[in-house]
């Protein structure tokens, strides 16, 4: 390959150069005096051969290898002469002159170095000409002058190539040796070959291979094993094993290198029983598997999760006299982790921080990370801190697993400090602060997600897609919507590409915040930019639309995403299911169940929970019962919100004993019931005027740590004044009141109706007055029980005062006023407080 700077004017040995070529550049001096054929001393005078030279009259390349002619048989008394005339400024330069000159070198019967120290000088310099070019001016030089072709002149032009890194023009030279019919020696082609590899032109490598095949030069093992290693650079590692299974079958005499290679390929695709039949196949050879290979099999066998036979190959390993290294420590202990003995992990970990290998980076980066999976990420931060005390630098991934860790268990400070060492260090990416963002976001902490988001700017990292997403997520649940789209408008400003995410959590926004409007258009921005919606995204659109109200349009939408290609999933179909169950429409929803069986999709654990508790609010028990009776046929188990749902309706039907049955059996599976079951039991209980057992689970609420929210003060209260226990009651809203929990306005007309039933008017005008002090407005129904606790009392002028200011404060009077007018007391019916906290 001719190099650029050869063929430039400006180059100072461009005139050399020329005259390399143009066999017409001649000396201005022509002195005419013959070199002497032939030496009579076997070490001539230099002195007296330099003056011989220096007295001739012409050194063109004609009367240089005619001069070398008369020296054919005497090799080095050729080259002293060549080498002192190519030193003189009327030396004309040509390439022929070089390779009689090589030709003669050759002919030597000592080892060459001579001929090969020639050939590495003149393929490193500048004169050289092109490979194709030097090898024709060989082969012609042989003819003309008589010579035989020895084809190790061409052998150790090859190599002088590969030692000078011209391994393109080697590549060359080969070429035009084999289109002269000449054959190299398969040790040369090996070597040019390998530096091929090593420089990774592995296409070069292989066609140079197949040329070498082609032309009948066999290949050898080491042909084998440098082709292998070709392969496996370039990834493909079924054609080196090809080569290897080839060779053997062609009973090429193969060596432990070309196994050990042979085996890494069979490890890497994997293929572990050919890995271990060729290990045991060198051991019959007579060879010991380097550390390298033991190395490799073991990780392949821990890779597929056979720890049996890894473990076994270890003890092999250490048996062979290999002291068990950092790699093989660590495949084994992640082998451990993956099989969910964290215990065993650990074990080898001490062994290995007490007798050696010294972990490293992979190895704390392996156990944090499965300790943060199996949930014990304050022994991850152990870890973390005794990676530091060996002098391991924590890596990226390693300080995200432990700052999911932490917030996942809630410890923020833990957490804060990880991300803060992070962040000094420089080693936290975008990742490290969009997960520590996240959460912030998630638990409504959007100022200090903020002050990360600027600091991560000031860093230097740029916001993701993901970023974007998790901002514009948490406006969405603040019910933000224009906070939400300034944040996508920003995201959009600065390049950032919205992706399918981006608009279906905006989607998802608008309807929970009851805007369908704008979550329809949404939809169309997204169809515009050409993205594909995800099932996910069909789904908020069909569940969002049953959330308003309007299930039938969902249904449909939904036949029309599927005909789009919307793979069918329970999640759909449960929440049409809920939808007709909320608009009351309970034949629909039952028609959608079986839609959903005829279309092969098999209900799961929320289907069911949604049609038990849609069958319970709507007073049909039977069904209900139904569903759960074919869940356990289908070995489906109820879960917590399906047991409450059956425990809601036996409460409402006054089944008490039904309930209390259910709740004590969903403690027998394994669940615990939360404040939802147990407000439900406790308001049970009160309706069927059983105070004990409403106090009973009020007292098993506190003992099991489960905070009593308004909800069950509110009904305790309620009952409490019902059965006369004003004391009891008051107890319980002073309990109430120092926890902090403030009473709503069913919370006032629970109290004001208890107290108007029991006669307790002075104290009921005292929880109205409580009411405007708070600037609570009371309603009608506060005013009606007032009225007819007066009338009840034979206080009318009283009766029609609280009337008159009821007016007066914009209440107006319904039909239950005009009837205690009229007839002077409350209709008997269903109690506010029954109503109230049902």
């Amino acid at each position: 390959m001719k190099s650029s700077s050869l063929t430039s004017s400006s180059s100072p040995i461009y005139p050399l150069f020329r005259s390399f070529i143009n066999t017409r550049y001649l000396c201005t001096q022509q002195p005419t005096l013959d070199f002497p054929e032939k030496q009579t001393e076997s070490e001539p005078n230099n002195l007296q051969l330099s003056t011989c030279v220096t007295q001739t009259t012409e050194l063109t390349q004609t009367h240089v290898i005619k001069t070398l002619l008369t020296h054919k048989t005497d090799p080095k008394s050729a080259y002293r002469y060549f080498k002192t005339v190519k030193t003189l400024p009327c030396f004309e330069r040509g390439v022929a002159s070089y390779c009689v000159l090589l030709h003669i070198l050759v002919g030597e019967d000592d080892d060459h170095r001579q001929v090969k120290l020639f050939l590495n000088r003149f393929v490193a310099g500048y004169y050289c000409p092109e490979a194709n070019v030097l090898v024709d001016e060989l082969v012609d030089c042989a003819k003309r002058f008589g010579f035989e072709i020895d084809l190790k002149l061409f052998n150790y032009l090859l190599i002088s190539y590969v030692r000078a890194s011209k391994v393109g023009e080697a590549v060359e030279c080969f070429e035009a040796v084999i289109a002269h019919g000449l054959v190299p020696e398969r040790t040369v082609v090996n070597v040019v070959l390998g530096d091929l590899v090593k420089k990774r032109l592995i296409d070069e490598a292989k066609e140079m291979y197949y040329k070498m095949v082609k032309n009948g030069i066999v290949g050898d093992r080491a042909t084998v094993h440098t082709m292998m290693r070709a392969c496996l650079r370039e990834g493909s590692v079924l054609q080196a094993l090809e080569f290897f299974t080839d060779a053997k079958s062609k009973r090429v005499e193969l060596d432990a290198a070309t196994y050990s290679v042979a085996i890494n390929a069979a490890c890497q695709k994997p293929d572990m029983n050919m890995a271990s039949e060729l290990l045991k196949e060198m051991k019959v050879m007579g060879w010991d598997p380097s550390e390298g290979t033991f190395t490799n099999v073991i990780t392949g066998f821990m890779k597929q999760g056979n720890m049996v036979e890894a473990s076994r190959l270890k003890d092999e390993m250490v048996a062979c006299g290999f002291t068990m290294n950092v790699v093989v420590a660590t495949s084994l202990i992640k082998g451990y982790c993956k099989q969910g003995d964290l215990a065993a992990a650990l074990e080898m970990f001490d062994k290995m921080s007490e007798n050696g290998p010294t972990p490293n980076k992979v190895t704390f980066a392996v156990l944090i990370e499965w300790c943060y999976r199996h949930k014990n990420v304050q022994k991850g931060y152990v870890l973390y801190t005794k990676m530091k005390d060996f002098g391991v630098e924590p890596t990226v991934f390693i300080v995200n697993s432990l700052i999911r860790g932490f917030l996942e268990t809630r410890s923020m400070q833990e957490a804060s400090n990880i991300f803060d060492e992070a962040v000094e260090k420089g080693i936290a990416n975008v990742y490290t602060y969009n997960t520590f963002m996240s959460w912030l976001y998630d638990k409504g902490k959007v100022s200090e997600a903020c002050s990360i988001w600027e600091k991560m700017v000031s860093n230097g990292i740029s916001p993701t897609t993901v970023s974007y997403n998790n901002k514009i997520l948490a406006q969405c649940r603040l019910k933000d919507m224009d906070s939400a789209r300034c944040v996508y408008s920003e995201m959009v400003e600065k390049g950032l590409k919205p992706d399918v995410v981006t608009y279906t959590i905006l989607m998802d926004g608008y309807f929970k915040n009851g805007s369908t409007e704008g979550a329809f258009q949404i939809f169309d921005q997204l169809k515009n930019a050409n993205i594909t919606p995800t099932d996910y995204t069909y789904h908020v659109i069909i569940n969002g639309l049953c959330k308003v109200g309007r299930t039938s349009e969902a249904k449909e939408m939904f036949k029309d995403f599927v005909e789009k290609g919307f793979v069918l999933t329970n999640a759909p179909y449960n929440s049409i299911i809920n939808g007709f169950f909320k608009e009351k429409d309970v034949d629909s929803a039952l028609a959608v169940y079986r839609e959903m069986s005829e279309n092969g999709v098999l209900p799961n654990i929320f289907t069911y929970t949604s049609l038990i508790n849609g069958f319970c609010k709507n007073k049909n028990f039977s069904l209900a019962l139904e569903m759960r009776n074919e869940m356990k046929n289908k070995g489906l188990e109820l879960d917590l919100m399906a047991y409450g749902a059956l425990i809601d309706g036996f409460c409402k039907k006054r089944d008490m004993e039904s309930a209390n049955k259910l709740f004590s059996e969903l403690r027998e599976v394994g669940f615990s019931p939360n404040a939802i079951i147990y407000n439900t039991m406790i308001s049970g209980f009160r309706n069927i005027n059983n105070m004990e057992m409403a106090l009973n689970l009020y007292k098993k609420m506190i003992n099991e740590g489960i905070p009593c929210d308004l909800q069950t003060y509110t009904t305790l209260i309620d009952g409490l004044l019902k059965e006369g226990r004003l004391l009891s009651a008051s107890t319980l809203c002073s309990e109430m009141l120092d926890k902090g929990i403030v009473p709503d306005v069913i919370t006032y007309n629970v109290m004001i109706n208890g107290l108007t039933q029991k006669g307790q008017l002075e104290n009921a005008r005292k929880v109205l007055a409580e009411m405007d002090r708070k600037s609570m407005p009371p309603n009608v129904m506060i005013y009606n029980m007032l009225i007819a606790g007066y009338f009840g009392e034979g206080n009318a002028e009283e009766a029609f005062r609280l009337h008159d200011e009821m007016i007066d404060r914009g209440i107006k009077p319904d039909d239950t006023t005009l009837d205690i007018l009229i007839s002077g007391k409350a209709k008997k019916g269903k109690s506010l407080s029954e109503a109230s906290c049902a």
